[in-house]
């Protein structure tokens, strides 16, 4: 009678034992799906909260460095090209001096240049390792992507036309200065493709970004949204229109002339 009492004690135990198991494993669950973030094994800042990034590592350099990189940089970009234009020799197509407006253009261009062709021809090359690379550029990239984390997960979208605007507008960009600058009769074209090029991608950039929600960045953020998301890449919306505008009115006058040259001479 005792052993059997025994038994049944060990019995119970067992199931008590297991029940208590089960128990730890739904608790376990429940606080993993509160905390997606640790659940995918490795804590990092961006959205949404339970995006998976294996292998992340967090930036080692504070946000302060890195903007003061790339603004520093980009800032030597337009103020070099700036004296570059105010040269004696540089001068527009009818032997003028160029005006601020085309000055301003040209440092634009100058600074897309460094921007296309180093900071997002750096993604273009190595966007498969930037969360776990700690190379400057790889952490302007995590820092950049606090406001748009399709960046540190490789997003196709983002790949494929970071990848066009780092090896057709970047070079293309740094053409027009030159065209510019030496009085090319492709100047205008190329002002014209290059901020066509820019419309589109940004563009597309931001209607991508629409249809998924804004789930990408923390919504109205004054720094990651409004500011790395939004204001530095509407500029890319807001100066192309203005070239684009100004290369048509160009391209226009060209070919009126052209025109009525060959009306003369049929004449």
């Amino acid at each position: 009678m005792s052993a059997h009492f025994s038994r049944r004690i060990e019995n119970w135990n067992t199931a008590l034992a297991s029940m208590k198991g089960q128990l730890v494993t739904c608790l376990t669950d429940w606080q993993m799906a509160k905390s997606p973030v640790r659940a995918a094994g490795v804590p990092h800042p961006y959205w949404p909260r339970n995006l998976s990034i294996p292998g992340y590592v967090a930036n080692d350099r504070s946000m302060h460095e890195i903007l003061s990189f790339l603004f520093s940089v980009s800032g030597l970009f337009l103020l070099s090209t700036w004296v570059l234009t105010g040269r004696k020799w540089a001068r527009d197509g009818r032997g003028q001096e160029f005006g601020v407006a085309r000055r301003l253009a040209i440092c634009w261009f100058a600074v897309c240049g460094f921007i296309h062709g180093v900071v997002e021809g750096w993604f273009s090359l190595y966007y498969d390792v930037i969360p776990s690379d700690q190379s400057f550029l790889s952490q302007l990239w995590k820092e950049y992507s606090r406001g748009d984390s399709r960046y540190v997960i490789a997003d196709n979208f983002t790949v494929c036309m970071e990848t066009v605007t780092a090896w057709f507008w970047g070079p293309l960009s740094l053409w027009t200065v030159f065209a510019f600058l030496a009085n090319k009769p492709c100047r205008f074209v190329l002002q014209l493709m290059v901020s066509l090029g820019q419309l589109y991608g940004a563009v597309l950039y931001f209607y991508t970004e629409h249809r998924d929600g804004y789930s990408h960045s923390q919504m109205g953020h004054p720094l990651y949204f409004w500011f790395y998301f939004v204001f530095m890449n509407i500029l890319w919306i807001i100066i192309p229109l203005v070239l684009i505008l100004d290369a048509w009115r160009h391209l226009q006058q060209a070919q009126t002339h052209t025109d009525l040259a060959q009306k003369e001479k049929t004449n």
